[in-house]
């Protein structure tokens, strides 16, 4: 009786009739209710299961089907072009010339022709003349041919000149200037070449000076004691303000350079080294009001000769000036001297490291020998222990030691180097010329050059190939496609002053050469590799852009 009036003393609107029975209903009626919901759910999962099943079926359909994958170029491995009574120049650029995403080649020959359909008569030019060609890099045929007149001073292609500019290369030949465009061969401006000196340089790209969103150049004049700067528009090379003389000695070589601060000098390199010239000086000289918006370097400027204006950087018998980074205005800078080599910070213009030789010849290159991601240099150099001969020496590019070094025989001509970098973070090493390793070596001195590709991790062994050529005019080793196709070019043939002959330009692929080349040890190891060790290792190697 208790626990029934508790019941109604709670619950006062619970009827009498609300007992056991009503409860289970209600829960079958709740059960039931839950069964239909996930009923509907499940249907809605199987609806959005496939939906998405069929979009992603179409979505596999229209990239398998309808959109075409991109193709990758088909290229030779190796090919050749010939060129019958013909000379040609130390002139070797290799730029993307068409879109198939493979490095082409550009090279200036003098013929009476360059192909049956393209003739010196035919442009109205007197027989021969010079023609410069775009070779297509997959298999050599030829893009564009463009005659020129007269003869060839120089020739330079890659100008960084602005992204509205519509020429690519630049050259000098008799008394022009010729800009044309590297996609096409179309000449886009020509000027008469300032006669103000008898000699030029080629020119330098520099940042846009008259304001017309194109970058210009600057031209350099000069002869036995004296060096004039004429600055060019990049837009159609008319001629900007005056002439600039800068007293002192002629220039041999030159490069523009951007320091810490971001101010731009021109670095001129003389006989007795190398000195430096504010850019916005030079555009305040040619014409009164240019290049105000250039930045200073009120640090530089405080070490500069009150006589020439000119900054010293490094003082010494300079012979030649380069750059560790050819992209990049504020790399390192190397001095070759007669009878040193020498680094200097790009940032601080400072000496980094010196290194002795007694003579030092030839162009050096730049690769990575060991690990430590900074760039090393190889470089020929005289031997001071054998008469006229030479060494393709390796340094270490963070302190100027010697890591390697082989000594090459006489009269095989200069070694010609050059690197191509890899993703296992070296590079292959890759020169001409005759080795010599003591009793190793059955050659006599002279000969036909043969080539040598060296791998840092097996520094004691070299891979030789006997070409049969006589006269190198250039070479260059390069990545033909980014990330893969590691080549070189190289054209031989009769050179300028000489009578014509047959010019020919070979491209080969990298490790074609490995299977045909032979494994030469040139030193003694505590673990001596097997020659198919030597190949597969060079076999395994994949090639990179990035430096």
């Amino acid at each position: 009786m208790e626990t029934a009036e508790q019941d109604t003393e709670d619950s006062p609107l619970k009827s009498a009739g609300d007992g056991p029975e009503a409860a289970a209903a209600a829960a079958q009626l709740q059960q039931k209710s839950c069964k239909v919901g996930l009923s509907r759910m499940s249907h809605w999962r199987t609806a959005v299961f496939f939906l998405s099943l069929f979009l992603c079926l179409t979505v596999v359909f229209a990239f398998s089907f309808v959109i075409p994958c991109p193709e990758r170029p088909q290229y030779h491995l190796n090919w050749s072009r010939d060129f019958s009574d013909a000379v040609t120049y130390n002139f070797l650029a290799v730029e993307h010339a068409n879109s198939d995403k493979v490095m082409d080649v550009l090279i200036v020959i003098r013929s009476p022709e360059s192909s049956p359909n393209k003739s010196c008569s035919d442009a109205g030019l007197t027989s021969p003349c010079l023609f410069l060609l775009a070779l297509d890099g997959t298999k050599g045929e030829t893009l564009w041919e463009r005659p020129l007149g007269g003869e060839l001073h120089w020739a330079q292609c890659g100008l960084q000149t602005g992204t509205s500019s519509s020429w690519h290369c630049l050259l000098s030949h008799s008394d022009n200037l010729t800009a044309v465009n590297k996609h096409n061969g179309v000449v886009s401006w020509q000027q008469p070449r300032p006669s103000v000196l008898s000699v030029s340089l080629p020119v330098l790209s520099v940042p846009d000076l008259d304001g017309d969103q194109v970058g210009d150049v600057v031209l350099l004049l000069l002869n036995g004691t004296q060096t004039q700067l004429v600055l060019l528009s990049g837009q159609k090379g008319d001629r900007i303000g005056s002439e600039v003389t800068i007293d002192g000695g002629a220039t041999q070589s030159h490069l523009l350079h951007r320091t810490m601060g971001g101010s731009y000098y021109m670095l001129l390199q003389r006989a007795s080294g190398v000195f430096g010239m504010p850019l916005w000086d030079i555009a305040a000289r040619a014409k009164p009001g240019l290049g105000q918006d250039l930045k200073r370097d009120k640090h530089l400027e405080k070490t500069a000769s009150d006589a020439t204006g000119l900054v010293p950087i490094y003082l010494s018998e300079a012979r030649r000036l380069l750059r560790t980074k050819d992209w990049d205005d504020s790399s390192d800078l190397l001095v070759v001297s007669q009878r040193e080599v020498a680094l200097v910070d790009g940032l601080s213009l400072k000496r980094r490291w010196r290194f002795n030789a007694s003579s030092t010849g030839g162009f050096p290159s730049f690769g990575h020998f060991n690990r430590d991601e900074v760039l090393d240099l190889v470089v020929e150099v005289e031997d001071d222990d054998v008469r006229n001969s030479t060494k393709v020496c390796i340094l270490d590019g963070g302190t100027g030691s010697l890591l390697w070094a082989e000594q090459l025989q006489p009269g095989a001509g200069p070694a010609r180097l050059d690197a191509v970098h890899t993703t296992n973070s070296v590079s292959v090493f890759m020169f001409w010329g005759l080795i010599r390793s003591g009793s190793n070596s059955s050659e006599s001195s002279g000969g036909s050059p043969r080539s040598y590709m060296l791998h840092p991790l097996y520094p004691n062994v070299l891979l030789e190939l006997s070409h049969g050529v006589e006269r190198i005019v250039a070479f260059r080793a390069t990545l033909m496609e980014r990330g893969r196709h590691a080549a070189y070019f190289l054209l031989t043939g009769p050179e300028e002053g000489e009578a014509g002959g047959a010019v020919v330009l070979t491209k080969r692929k990298l490790k074609q050469d490995v299977p045909i080349s032979s494994v030469r040890h040139i030193g003694t190891s505590q673990q001596t590799p097997s020659d198919g060790e030597v190949r597969e290792a060079f076999n395994r190697l994949r090639f990179s852009s990035d430096w």
